[in-house]
């Protein structure tokens, strides 16, 4: 077993090749506090390019450019509104992205052609290592998606990105997520706020901190920037998922008697099932910890053979708003 002293070491000597290999215009597997990223120098559009190859992921889809310091925004923005600017100072290093206007000619193929970019300080310690790591040898921004093929679940292991993606590709090991989904993504491209993705910031933290209220998409005039996680069916798993009410999980699970096999349950209601093969797992009844085991979870189910996932529809309460989201484009799928 290392010590600690030779985990520290071993660390800081990954840090330095995952940042010497993003200055090579190669790809790196990363933790943040949200999910594992795969990453790439923000400002070579070659490197950007494997990213879209990686994961099977249309190009015109954008990336979130990650940074190491709120300083660095103004390299990508070409203006930062002062709204954006207090949501900056209230949750970076944090999850939440915003979307904001595109310097010209910096991080094209990362902001999929569009006039606008996402940007996000991540809190994950090692994440931070890494971005200041790179920044030292000339990365002012890693642009990096979610480590997992395109439309499929986030991983929020560095094993679960070795598993999608393959043994080849050099990923730093932080261990598992702490927020587990997404990032929060707020359009900063217009007079107000607009939540573009929801995730573990709740709407009304972000109206406290920025004092403006936030709309919805289809509250604000136009139409919004393209932005990561945001189409219809997303996140899914390979098993088709199916969200209902805790009694009509009972009442089909009641139905199918002992020939209820290859089906996953998840759900924070106590269910019974008569047959030995039905997968139950328990939902934790905190947003919180639903989020941060969600696509654990799911990935389980699939590595356990089951071809049906039923889960408890969550609460309609702000606090689950992000599990929700990621729930119904998976089931969307």
């Amino acid at each position: 077993m290392e010590t600690p002293v030779e985990y520290a070491y071993a660390a800081t000597k990954n840090i330095a090749r995952a940042a010497a290999l993003l200055r090579q215009g190669e790809l790196v597997g990363f933790p943040t506090e949200t999910v594992y990223g795969l990453g790439a120098d923000a400002c070579n559009d070659a490197a950007v390019a494997q990213i879209f190859a990686a994961k099977g992921r249309p190009s015109e889809h954008p990336l979130i450019v990650h940074l190491a310091s709120a300083a660095q925004a103004e390299e990508f923005a070409q203006s930062l509104p002062p709204f954006a600017l207090k949501l900056m100072q209230a949750f970076w290093p944090g999850p939440l992205s915003l979307i904001v206007p595109r310097r010209p000619g910096v991080a094209t193929a990362a902001a999929g052609g569009q006039a606008s970019v996402g940007l996000r300080c991540p809190a994950h310690p090692m994440a931070r290592a890494l971005l200041q790591a790179a920044l030292a040898q000339g990365v002012s921004g890693v642009a990096a998606p979610s480590a997992n093929r395109f439309g499929k679940l986030s991983p929020t292991t560095a094993q679960h990105v070795r598993d999608e993606l393959g043994a080849q590709l050099f990923v730093l090991d932080g261990g598992a997520c702490a927020v587990g989904i997404e990032s929060c993504i707020v359009d900063c491209t217009r007079a107000a706020p607009v939540l573009l993705r929801p995730g573990m910031l709740s709407v009304a933290e972000i109206e406290r901190a920025c004092g403006i209220t936030v709309l919805l998409p289809q509250d604000a005039e136009g139409a919004a920037p393209r932005a990561s996680g945001t189409l219809e069916s997303h996140y899914a798993p390979q098993a088709t998922l199916r969200l209902m009410d805790a009694k009509a999980l009972q009442t089909a699970l009641d139905l199918l008697g002992p020939d209820a096999k290859n089906i996953a349950v998840y759900a924070r209601a106590v269910l019974r099932s008569r047959s030995a093969a039905t997968l139950l797992r328990r939902m934790p009844d905190d947003a919180a910890a639903t989020a941060q085991q969600l696509f654990a979870v799911l990935r389980s189910f699939d590595e356990q053979g089951a071809k049906l996932i039923w889960v408890e529809a969550p609460p309609w309460d702000a606090a689950w708003d992000g599990v929700r989201d990621r729930l119904q484009r998976a089931a969307a799928a």
